[in-house]
């Protein structure tokens, strides 16, 4: 038999003996040792007493009874039906019983990470409550203490201060009134505005839509880009990685698309991680001039939180999409960056004494960004055919797409567009390096129309680059590889596009057709990038029956290219 154990009772009033040997025999059944057990007076256990045995706590006082029953009544929240019937069974039924809560104590705090003690029943991704009100999570559980990231300022946890398990794992607020604001990763605002009231919460990490439960990408997600809608279409459901150095206009693309979706029906969440304040405040202003906030939620982990923070924010984000997407909507969430997520994952990491691996990351890196971006998905009508489009974004160091988190990236997503900081130096906008980019979903992202109206524009740009090469060691060139040049250099044009300036299906479907057709035979190509858009407008004024065929049908055919070259050169004429 072990030792003989003690345990404190705190009540408002001096127990019977009866009370004492009656408590005695339960925690002696409970632990199978002798209990000596001691009275303390308290003012503040009222209604009940508080008994502390060992590192466990059993609350029967008017206090944890309520808890208890606010417990009982928060477990109905996902209950789908009326919910007063359920409240009135609970309170009938309900009577409180002996809780147990465990109490740990923090061995070692620092640089946001807490070591516990004593609390050996925590499970992994459990909110802990600290001294203080500060809020953290199990993330690392050994054998005799866990160690735990903490969401709050540190300042009040010191060695030796209680900890308090409680039973939920990290969870966001989510719901309508998100939209339109910008939060933190744990669904506070922070921009001045009035406190979100939530529709629901919702557990930052869940697991991705079983491949059953999900359908074909086969949706157009139209950024409004020229160069991306007609070579890598981006398909509801998909992920498809943005890639290039840093100001190589990645940021661009992901504002541009956001605001391509007014009047669409889809919900965007921007999640920005170790971003500096003032570049989100011009993001959000950005969307806020174009119309595009009041379906757009920010959630902000800048670079001025702590790890923690930044660590968490991606998978906040993607926790309120979630929600939408459940209601049968469709979600466009963009994390920005998912490089800063890895560094962020990193210190944790290395914090919590794990071993390091490639570049010092550790060996789960790759699981922590796969679990992020499994969890888009294009559900099956049965599950109410809701999406969640996925935009991640990876700074690369002088275009090395061959190091460890971009190769880890790339890996998981459906595609990748890579931006060159050669082509932005020259001045193309966007900067998109046809040759390294790709989309695996390709055409089935397409409308008809599109499809189309692209023909080999991929090949016609591929064969350019490669005359264009040769011809600065040769001289003399023949008068068709003039053409192909003057038609490459013409492409490229068309495809520069001024930020904050989205195009319809319509206008880029007219003006693929203009340029593959025409191959600017009549159009000149010195200036076609200034003229490019009133040719189309002049066009599209001219040929309205097409223009409301493209729209309601999504098609074109081979008599309305014909109809569309002989307008465009009738212009000219």
């Amino acid at each position: 038999m072990d030792d003989k154990m003690t345990a404190v009772l705190y009540s408002s009033e001096q127990p019977s003996e009866k009370d004492l040997e009656r408590l005695s025999v339960f925690l002696a059944d409970k632990y199978k040792k002798p209990v000596s057990i001691g009275w303390k007076k308290s003012e503040k256990t009222t209604g009940g007493f508080r008994l502390v045995a060992g590192g466990d706590v059993y609350d029967w006082s008017a206090e944890g009874k309520l808890r208890q029953l606010q417990d009982a009544l928060l477990k109905l929240r996902s209950e789908r039906t009326d919910i007063i019937p359920l409240i009135k069974d609970t309170l009938s039924s309900w009577t409180p019983s002996v809780m147990a809560t465990e109490i740990g104590t923090v061995t070692t705090v620092g640089d946001g990470i807490a070591t516990v003690s004593g609390l050996e029943d925590t499970s992994y991704g459990e909110i802990l409550l600290f001294t203080g009100g500060v809020r953290g999570m199990a993330l690392d559980l050994r054998r005799d203490e866990i160690a735990c990231i903490l969401f709050d300022t540190e300042e009040e946890v010191c060695e030796g201060s209680t900890v308090k398990r409680t039973g939920r794992v990290a969870a966001v607020p989510v719901g309508e009134g998100f939209l339109g604001r910008v939060v933190d990763p744990l669904g506070v605002p922070i921009d001045g505005g009035d406190e979100i009231i939530a529709d629901d919460y919702r557990p930052v990490e869940s697991e991705a839509p079983a491949v059953i439960d999900r359908q074909a990408v086969n949706t157009p997600l139209e950024t409004g880009i020229l160069a991306i809608d007609s070579m890598f279409p981006i398909g509801r459901g998909q992920r498809e990685l943005i890639i290039g150095d840093r100001q190589t206009g990645k940021s661009s693309i992901i504002t541009d698309t956001i605001i391509n979706q007014k009047g669409k029906d889809v919900i965007c969440i921007y999640v920005a991680i170790g971003q500096k304040s003032s570049t989100i405040a011009r993001v959000v202003d950005t969307l806020t001039k174009c119309g595009a906030m009041e379906y757009t939620i920010v959630v902000n982990a800048s670079a001025a939180d702590s790890a923690p923070l930044q660590y968490i924010a991606p998978y906040a984000g993607c926790a309120m999409g979630e929600y939408f997407m459940e209601k049968g909507r469709d979600v466009l969430i963009v994390y920005d960056d998912l490089t800063k997520h890895a560094i962020a994952y990193r210190s944790i990491s290395l914090l919590l004494e794990r071993a390091p691996g490639r570049e010092a990351f550790p060996g789960d890196v790759f699981y922590l960004h796969s679990r992020l971006l499994e969890r888009a998905a294009h559900l099956c009508d049965e599950k109410g055919g809701g999406s969640i489009t996925a935009l991640p974004v990876i700074e690369t160091q002088e275009e090395d797409v061959s190091s460890y988190i971009p190769t880890n990236v790339i890996s998981i997503t459906d595609g990748q567009i890579f931006l060159s900081s050669g082509l932005f130096r020259l001045g193309q906008r966007p900067a998109i390096n046809v040759g390294l980019s790709v989309s695996r979903v390709g055409g089935d992202a397409q409308t008809k129309a599109m499809k189309k109206a692209v023909g080999t524009l991929r090949l016609d740009l591929a064969q350019y680059r490669e005359m264009e090469t040769f011809s600065q060691f040769s001289g003399d060139m023949d008068e068709a590889t003039k053409k192909q040049i003057r038609y490459g250099e013409g492409l490229m044009k068309i495809l520069k596009q001024k930020p904050k300036s989205p195009r319809s299906l319509v206008q880029q479907v007219f003006m693929l057709v203009i340029a593959t057709m025409d191959k600017f035979e009549t159009i000149e190509t010195e200036d076609i990038d200034v003229k490019i858009d009133e040719i189309v407008h002049d066009t599209m004024a001219r040929c309205q029956d097409i223009v409301l065929k493209i729209e309601n049908e999504g098609t074109i055919s081979d008599e309305d290219k014909q109809r569309i070259l002989d307008t465009v050169r009738g212009l000219h004429e």
